[in-house]
């Protein structure tokens, strides 16, 4: 075997330039490979790692006649836990209102949330702190749809239980950014405690977050959603992204891969001579079909070598300084940070070189086998069988 490696060595460095060519394509598969799966796998921890500190907490009890795909439900989907039953929750009541900004109405989701819990990462102790009397926060993206900033007051219409209207003015204190545009867009905070004195809806909830210490139990007229199920809807998106993905480098490899098997098959025909040779010094038809192979097979190590050289310190910067994506990116209505940073785990570079040296073995291998049924008087002519 150590001998395969020697002459195999010996035979594509004297190959020069082909050989290099080879390699380059390979390398670069290898390093696309592993920067786009780097990539979405970042994104998917990213993404996960952001719905679970901003929305999602460690799992949700949702009304059983509200439904958050339909707008509809807010109204009636809403009602109270018994003191006991709410341990370890936090309540989020949601109502349908309409700001007047600059004399135009939008439409908003108003969300009351608890000022005192360290569940989500919301940003409410500005609102905890103001003097206002109705303190609001926002997202950057709903700032900018309503042309909204800090110590704005806007005129706010609700209805409350009964479903009479009501207006006053209300005070962004807090314009927040985050990755995760469901609690950002379209949407206005206030105190749980506000909006419940603003509707009449005394200590009732549309949906309440659980923290890390909550045992998940049944509760009748609520149903509870794990993380899991809460972020399912994310890992199918990602799935789908990487099968996307999957093509276009598998197209790549197909291209390096192509290359490799067209020299195999032109040093097998080319090399008939040297092929004979081998044979008349006694090696057996397998171990010089092995010898090919191996030959063949080494444009992937080298390409290694190669990626490893390039691919090293540009996925180390990478992995450090991110990836930043362009604003429009966060109205896709998912959770994507304005900068990405790729994760590049050992499983991931392993598979990889695996993938791409047995690949190369395989391809390798398929012309040589025509080795094994040459005739070795001829192949010293340099005569085809």
């Amino acid at each position: 075997m150590k001998l395969a490696f020697q002459l195999a060595y010996k035979n594509l460095m004297g190959a020069g330039l082909r050989t290099w060519l080879n390699v380059g394509v390979l390398s670069f598969s290898f390093i696309i490979i592993i920067f786009y799966n780097g990539l979405i796998d970042g994104w998917n921890e990213q993404a996960k790692r952001d719905s679970i500190a901003w929305e999602y907490g460690h799992g949700q009890f949702l009304h059983s006649e509200y439904d958050p795909f339909d707008p509809f439900t807010v109204l009636d989907g809403h009602g109270v836990l018994k003191e006991e039953q709410s341990k370890n929750l936090t309540p989020i009541l949601i109502r349908q209102a309409s700001i007047y900004p600059d004399g135009r109405m939008l439409s908003v989701a108003l969300k009351g949330i608890d000022v005192n819990q360290s569940t989500l990462e919301l940003p409410i102790q500005a609102m905890k702190e103001s003097t206002a009397a109705i303190p609001a926060m926002v997202g950057e993206n709903m700032a900018n749809a309503a042309k909204l900033k800090e110590g704005d007051e806007v005129l706010l219409r609700w209805r409350d239980k009964g479903g009479t209207f009501d207006a006053a003015n209300i005070t962004i204190v807090k314009v927040f950014d985050t990755g995760v545009p469901t609690v950002d867009n379209g949407q206005i905070w206030i105190p749980i405690q506000k909006l419940w004195d603003m509707t009449g809806l005394q200590n009732h909830a549309t949906l309440f977050v659980a923290n890390d210490q909550f045992q998940a139990t049944n509760i009748s007229g609520w149903k509870f959603q794990s993380q899991e199920e809460l972020l399912s809807d994310l890992t199918e998106i990602i799935a789908m992204k990487k099968v996307s993905g999957s093509i276009m480098y598998l197209l790549l490899l197909a291209i390096a891969l192509l290359a490799i098997f067209d020299t195999q098959v032109l040093s097998v025909f080319r090399r008939q001579k040297e092929i004979g040779t081998y044979i008349a010094l006694g090696m057996t038809r397998s171990q010089v079909v092995g010898l090919f192979t191996v030959e063949g097979s080494m444009y992937s190590l080298l390409a290694m070598l190669v990626g490893s050289i390039l691919g090293i310190p540009l996925f180390a910067y990478l992995a450090k300084t991110g990836i930043a994506f362009p604003a429009a990116s966060q109205d896709m209505g998912i959770a994507l940070a304005d900068r990405i940073y790729p994760v590049f785990g050992v499983q991931l570079v392993l598979t990889t070189i695996l993938l791409v040296v047995i690949a190369a073995t395989i391809v390798s291998f398929l012309p040589a086998r025509k080795i094994s049924k040459m005739n070795p008087v001829l192949a010293l002519k340099g005569k085809l069988q």
